[in-house]
């Protein structure tokens, strides 16, 4: 059940389904603009095998807003040591898409006593590439001035893959992920964090758990060469290539990243 959890000084929108069969747990930890809702079809599938925590980081779903112009990655990163102290009493397996993959390689390498395993989706172990960060400056100045609605036809194609996105089918599901994206106006906060992260690759080979990098074969955001990159510097780490997915291959593609999820954990 959802609930409001307060830690690290602020109060994270929390959802904990309590214990699985295995006696094990999942943490989630969600993209830029998402909640906790981009796990849901996963949360869905492994929540009686596995005790499943999802949170809306600070300044994103239902979590309080925050004062800074930056919510920076440390400070979301040690939310989640924080939260994870609190709630979960070993070692979980976290995973973590984009933005959550940033907080997850942070955790890994800083803090291996709390993690079991690793799952990174659409994510990167880099800077944010200048090419994109001049956009994103202008898109986030245009949510300031006016909220975020209006920017949901330039977030959706960077967000979500071609294949779900000219599916004629899943009109509803773009509108629906388009919506639960664009709904906060103070979301440029955490925008900003996002475009000034300091890169975690240095920080890579001091990871020594089981990781399983996943990225979608549509993702522009963070394309596949990024997620090599993250295969290459944890040892044993592997990949998995989602078809027809895109940044947000968990609601686009979700059995087949189940089915993933699952294997590895098996």
């Amino acid at each position: 059940m959802p609930t409001n959890l307060q830690v690290n000084g602020t109060t994270l929108n929390v959802e904990d389904t309590g214990p699985g069969s295995s006696g094990e747990t999942i943490a989630f930890s969600h993209g830029l603009l998402w909640d906790t809702s981009l796990f849901a079809p996963q949360i869905a599938a492994l929540r009686s095998t596995y005790r499943c925590i999802a949170w809306d980081h600070r300044g994103q779903g239902k979590s309080a807003a925050d004062h800074r112009q930056s919510i920076g990655m440390e400070l979301v990163a040690m939310d989640a040591i924080a939260l994870l102290e609190q709630l979960a009493p070993g070692p979980v397996h976290f995973c973590g898409l984009s933005m959550g993959g940033f907080v997850a390689m942070r955790i890994a390498a800083r803090r291996p006593d709390l993690i079991k395993s690793l799952l990174l989706l659409e994510t990167s172990a880099d800077e944010e590439p200048v090419e994109t960060v001049g956009r994103y400056r202008t898109l986030t100045a245009v949510v300031k001035l006016v909220g975020p609605r209006i920017i949901g036809r330039r977030i959706a194609p960077i967000m979500i893959g071609k294949t779900t996105m000219q599916d004629p089918a899943r009109t509803q599901d773009v509108a629906t992920y388009t919506a639960t994206m664009t709904q906060r106006k103070d979301i440029w906060r955490a925008v900003n964090g996002v475009i000034d992260r300091a890169p975690i690759y240095s920080e890579l080979c001091r990871i020594n758990t089981p990781t399983l990098v996943m990225v979608g074969d549509e993702d522009t955001a963070t394309p596949r060469p990024k997620a090599d990159r993250i295969v290459e510097a944890i040892k044993g780490a592997t990949l998995e290539v989602i078809p027809a997915a895109g940044h947000s291959s968990t609601v686009e593609q979700p059995a087949r990243v189940t089915a993933g999820i699952l294997r590895f954990l098996a």
